[in-house]
């Protein structure tokens, strides 16, 4: 019986090769009969018709499309062709006017400044400013020292006292570009970023400095953007209330449509600028010229931490903290802005004295229960664990313990949920309870055994 069955897989497996091969070849002659029949169809009359009506809509198709991109390759070239410097534009009546202010700017610098003066802008312009004004810049497009553009950021965003203090050991002059659109301002927050990532203190507890901003689409500016070297110059006397230290700054040049401003830094250091021309050394050739901080700026540099960068594999040195703290911003930009409100009132909070909670106002919190920003804002800071973030807000504000969402639920509950014994520890401490029930009659004790 065991012989029979042996022999009669083989002949089941030839079989099953006969009806494979058998439907293969029955495919492969369905597709030969397509072939042959489209073929036949196309050779026709009736196709060849066909085929010439399809090649004249290709064609006519073909023929609109390299038309438009014609007509539309003539009207760019036309923008592409004016100077990058002179623009076109047009008024609120509908006039065409012809926008000089950038070219104007730098002449003026170029005939009314001494041959050595020196001109602080954000180092977009550098090269413009060096080349049409001949004038020496702080910064330009070959600026590759990261630490030396974050200087030049810390200057502009940082606080009119602390950016004077910076620009008088450095420059003469402070060029601003104004007007709106992707002026100084509208890009300053970019700067204040690159500030902090080597002054940690420029915006301390905020890596992606969302402090510095604006506040609404209306453009109403941050507390920190409001006091800041930048905006008292861009919106000097344009704002309500907004002028420039007269004993630091005087304005000396306006372009006719406000599109750059220029000032003059009164109480220059002579000191500095005399110590930086004395200690200048150039290579055999004369033609390069590393520069050097005058002494005056070191309690300032001291503060500094070269940036690490990512790719910066041969260094030897890394940051790793700061750039996890960064891209989760980036990731949260919402839970970044909260952190940045909660340092601004932080600061607000260091002169009064430390609130205190009664047991009224505790109860009062606690038996309110519905979904706001706050409850938003601290489940994403229990949840993630950011203890230090809790601690801030605590010390800002006792009440946020007792915050309880529309659930019932609350900080206790989310620290319990996320097993995050520190902040399960911090809220205990502020006095508040595990054992009482959310909505649906659970404690957060209760959370560990789901």
């Amino acid at each position: 019986e065991t012989k029979d069955t042996n022999d009669s897989k083989p002949k089941q497996e030839g079989k099953k090769k006969k009806k494979s091969s058998s439907s293969s070849n029955e495919s492969m002659a369905g597709f030969k009969a397509i072939s042959n029949g489209f073929s036949e169809a196309s050779n026709s009359y009736e196709g060849k018709i066909v085929k010439s009506i399809a090649a004249v809509v290709m064609c006519a198709s073909l023929y609109m499309q390299a038309t438009t991109f014609s007509t539309y390759c003539w009207r760019i070239s036309a923008s592409l062709s004016n100077p990058s410097i002179i623009l076109k534009g047009r008024t609120h009546d509908g006039n065409i006017i012809k926008v000089d202010d950038y070219r104007e700017a730098y002449w003026w610098l170029r005939d009314n400044t001494p041959d050595d003066a020196r001109i602080m802008a954000w180092w977009d312009y550098g090269y413009q400013i060096t080349g049409i004004s001949n004038r020496t810049t702080i910064a330009d497009g070959n600026t590759w020292n990261h630490e030396h553009i974050a200087l030049l950021g810390k200057a502009l965003t940082g606080s009119v006292e602390e950016g004077y203090q910076i620009a008088r050991h450095l420059a003469d002059y402070v060029l601003i570009w104004g007007g709106g659109g992707g002026d100084d301002l509208a890009k300053s927050p970019h700067l204040a970023r690159i500030a902090n990532s080597v002054y940690r203190d420029h915006c301390p507890g905020d890596v992606t400095c969302r402090a510095f901003g604006f506040v609404d689409r209306q453009g109403t500016p941050s507390p920190m953007m409001e006091r800041s070297f930048l905006y008292n110059l861009h919106s000097h006397k344009l704002k309500p209330g907004v002028e420039a230290d007269p004993t630091k700054f005087k304005e000396v040049y306006r372009t006719k449509y406000g599109k750059v401003r220029i000032f003059k830094l009164l109480g220059v250091s002579s000191k500095s600028k005399a110590w930086v021309e004395e200690n200048r050394e150039c290579d055999a050739g004369g033609w390069f010229c590393p520069g050097k901080y005058p002494p005056g700026l070191k309690e300032i540099l001291d503060k500094k931490k070269d940036f690490a960068q990512l790719e910066d594999f041969n260094r030897g040195t890394k940051d790793d903290e700061y750039q996890k703290e960064y891209f989760e911003n980036l990731n949260n930009p919402e839970l970044a802005k909260q952190r940045a409100r909660m340092n601004e009132k932080r600061e607000e909070e260091t002169q009064k004295p430390k609130k205190t909670l009664s047991d009224e106002e505790k109860i009062e919190i606690y038996s309110t229960w519905e979904d706001t920003a706050d409850t938003t804002l601290m489940w994403q800071i229990v949840t993630t664990n950011a203890i230090d973030d809790l601690k801030r807000w605590l010390d800002q504000d006792p009440g946020a313990a007792w915050l309880r969402s529309a659930d019932g639920r609350g900080p206790m509950w989310w620290a319990f949920e996320s097993k995050n014994q520190d902040i399960v520890s911090i809220l205990m401490t502020a006095g508040v309870p595990h054992t009482d029930k959310d909505k649906n009659g659970l404690s957060p004790v209760d959370l560990l055994k789901e």
